[in-house]
């Protein structure tokens, strides 16, 4: 018997050592598996690309249960035969990443402005790095099996390329425009967000409800008066009789030292029931209103900057905060006998993720993807859309979700997704900082020249804009594959990709821009199947913060109980897309498990080594060794089941409950005694019985438990391949 199996399990000097002997053997690479005659050549592809971690800090709990549940999927896959490529990398998360390293330059007393735009970047870059580095250790202490010589990042080279190349594509077709439309500007962080980058904050508000002026014949409501400087129409619903005879006018007043000429307009945009049934319509700060005012023809007019300072009025307001000067007019209003009613309401204010400031909807000429525009499909390997198509991209978003060309598990999120693209907008993509891709356009005069390299000639300069983060990770699956090098084996091999595995936090904000950017560059899907995971809590069920002092960091967990125990405790009692509920009692009691698992393969080895049995020949057995191994089988076809249909945590959980409770406590007592006192035929029964038991649970356990099932089947004779690479087992 081996003498490592006289002393316990110890996964602090077993873990590492283990990792290190798969990578340097190759086996995480599909091409050097084939390479060993672990994979066969014309073997089926599998492939995940890896959720990129964001390059600004640690990985949390959230993405521990991302990297398991990506690995168990792996890691059976491989063993089943495919070529399994599991392509690892990180994100450059440009606005969160600035974001971070401009707090530390303001503990340095140090700005970007002074620094310059390169030596600002040299920091972030060195930021990101070290970053990096710190993800790639936790990525492996988790036993993640991805194929480390193929990594990649958002803002390397090869994807930049991709980016510059994607760019200039949907620019030429028209699909990307420079335009002057209503985007959220944040005025802190000096830049634009998206629609999806807000967070809602519900706050108390006043609800005014007022007149521009006595004579003004109509009553408006709003929580923020300082905007209404800017109005320059009143909205009514068309069969709203009360307003009906007003419709058409125009009313030229003063408003708080503002000059304004409000046009009365109907539109069936507006609530007839909903407070006066009348909106003032500010199209210059309001996406809602400047759509009112474009199809209205209505002037645009702008009154509060990018520092979120009043432009107009009289010496009252103009200058101050919007926040200051909401209430100065709240007070003009009850001074001038305008207000007609007051009232304290419950608001969601818009605030932007990264800084925390109040958005400010600005108008601002920005580059926008046009997700409604009309454009001919050159290429298609989508069921039921042909090349010379007229699509937009909203219509393939939707068309490759309801034809089940993609599916999303659990199946209640196609509602949502298909809720959020009914209501999407066209996609801002520039944003006003320096760390990311830059805009691929350049101007001279009025020239503008769009291009994957840069134009030759003096006089021009590169728009200064940097794209929205969301716009290089949309182009993951393809971009980490060698597109837009077509011929590239891996591209040729592994895309469509099988499986696209993350939070259900982030279906807008990455995976419907993966469907995008595929569908509408490749004319293809980027994956076949979305396996939505949920958020780890705190045991109380409480999302885990900083702030609240419950965030668990899984390193830690993993220096206390080994890998295994932490990979376990995020499975066992989690279907797709449920949240869960974290707690260490639970990763402590996996780590018992993983020790029982020690002890079962000790015992087995030790009592029946002296008993030598071919266990690739079938031994006549006993009726009740024969018992045991139908329900072997039963196991085996139940665990691969669950597995291949995505449903872990019941192949876990059944797999737990054979190991421990028939297992441990039935077959082994049954077989004690026998294995000392039976005759030589029930001897060799039970222990090939056992042996083969022993054998095939380490093979099933491998994806869940991947370092203690490879360190006990190294510690078995005659091993010839490591258990990474040996096949799943088949029924016996």
């Amino acid at each position: 018997m081996n003498e490592k199996f006289l002393t316990p399990y110890n996964p602090e000097t077993t873990e590492d050592r283990i990792y290190a002997a798969w990578q340097e053997a190759g086996y995480f690479n599909p091409d050097k598996c084939i390479e060993k005659g672990a994979t066969k050549a014309d073997a089926p592809t599998y492939c995940i690309v890896l959720p990129p971690p964001n390059v600004t800090g640690v990985l949390h709990m959230g993405h521990a249960a991302m990297l398991a549940i990506e690995d168990i999927i792996v890691r059976y896959n491989r063993m089943t035969g495919h070529r399994t490529l599991w392509l690892p990398g990180t994100d450059h998360a440009a606005i969160a990443t600035q974001s971070k390293v401009e707090k530390l330059l303001e503990k340095e007393k140090l700005n970007k402005y002074e620094m310059g735009r390169e030596a600002f970047l040299d920091r972030v870059n060195k930021f990101a790095q070290e970053s990096h580095d710190t993800i790639v250790g936790q990525v492996r202490k988790m036993g993640a099996s991805v194929d480390w010589s193929r990594e990649a990042f958002t803002l390397d080279e090869k994807r930049n390329l991709a980016v510059r190349t994607a760019f200039k594509q949907m620019y030429d077709d028209g699909l990307i425009y420079r335009g002057f439309r209503v985007v959220n500007w944040d005025p802190k962080g000096q830049t634009v967000i998206s629609d999806d980058e807000i967070i809602y904050e519900e706050r108390k508000a006043k609800f005014y409800t007022f007149k521009y002026s006595k004579d003004f014949p109509i009553a408006i409501s709003t929580t923020r008066p300082e905007t209404k400087v800017g109005d320059t129409a009143v909205a009514v619903h068309p069969d709203d009789e009360r307003y009906a005879h007003l419709v058409g006018q125009t009313f030229e007043l003063d408003f708080c030292g503002a000059h304004l000429n409000i046009k009365i307009i109907a539109d069936t945009a507006v609530e007839k029931d909903f407070g006066t049934g009348a909106l003032g319509v500010t199209p210059a700060h309001s996406a809602i209103d400047a759509e009112i005012a474009q199809r209205h023809n209505l002037p645009m007019v702008q009154v509060i900057d990018e520092k979120a300072r009043m432009m107009v009025g009289d010496d009252r307001i103009k200058g101050k905060k919007a926040a200051e000067a909401r209430e100065i007019i709240a007070q003009y209003l009850r001074d001038e006998g305008l207000l007609e009613k007051e009232e304290e309401v419950s608001q969601n204010v818009s605030t932007a993720e990264r800084t925390g400031a109040i958005i400010e909807p600005l108008p601002k000429m920005q580059w926008f993807i046009a997700v409604n525009k009309p454009f001919t499909m050159k290429r298609s390997n989508i069921e039921g859309i042909n090349v010379g198509d007229q699509v937009t991209l909203k219509q393939l978003m939707q068309h490759v979700v309801r034809e089940g060309e993609v599916n999303i598990l659990p199946d209640r999120f196609n509602q949502t997704y298909f809720r959020w693209i009914d209501n999407l907008r066209d996609w801002c993509i520039s944003r006003q900082i320096w760390y990311g891709h830059r805009i691929p356009v350049w101007y001279r005069g009025d020239e503008t020249y769009c291009g994957i390299d840069a134009p030759n000639g003096d006089g021009w300069e590169q728009d200064s804009d940097t794209l929205d983060t969301w716009f290089s990770s949309g182009l993951w699956t393809f971009s980490t594959l060698g597109w837009p090098n077509e011929d590239a084996p891996d591209f040729k091999n592994f895309h469509p990709t099988q499986l696209l595995e993350t939070g259900y936090d982030i279906l807008f904000f990455w995976v419907a821009r993966m469907i995008l950017m595929s569908t509408y560059i490749l004319g293809d899907i980027p994956f076949e199947t979305v396996y939505l995971h949920g958020l780890v809590r705190d045991a109380k069920g409480q999302k885990m913060s900083k702030s609240k002092g419950n965030a668990t960091d899984p390193l830690e967990m993993i220096s206390k109980y080994g890998g295994d125990a932490v990979r376990m405790s995020l499975i066992v009692g989690t279907g797709p897309g449920a949240d869960m509920n974290f707690s260490e009692d639970k990763v402590r009691a996996y780590k018992k498990y993983a020790n029982k698992i020690w002890n079962i393969a000790r015992f087995i080895i030790e009592k029946t080594e002296s008993i030598p049995v071919e266990l690739d020949k079938h031994a006549q057995l006993t009726e009740k060794d024969a018992a045991a191994i139908a329900e072997l089988n039963e196991v085996i076809d139940y665990v691969g089941t669950h597995v291949s249909e995505y449903k872990l945590h019941l192949a876990a959980e059944h797999l737990y409950h054979f190991t421990w409770h028939t297992l441990a406590d039935v077959l082994i007592e049954e077989r004690k005694a026998i294995l000392l006192e039976g005759t030589p035929e029930e001897k060799y029964s039970a222990a090939w019985t056992l042996r083969t038991i022993l054998e095939t649970i380490l093979k099933l356990h491998h994806p869940f438990m991947p370092f203690i099932t490879e360190e006990i089947w190294s510690l078995l004779p005659d091993r010839t391949l490591p258990l990474i690479v040996t096949p799943w087992p088949l029924a016996k």
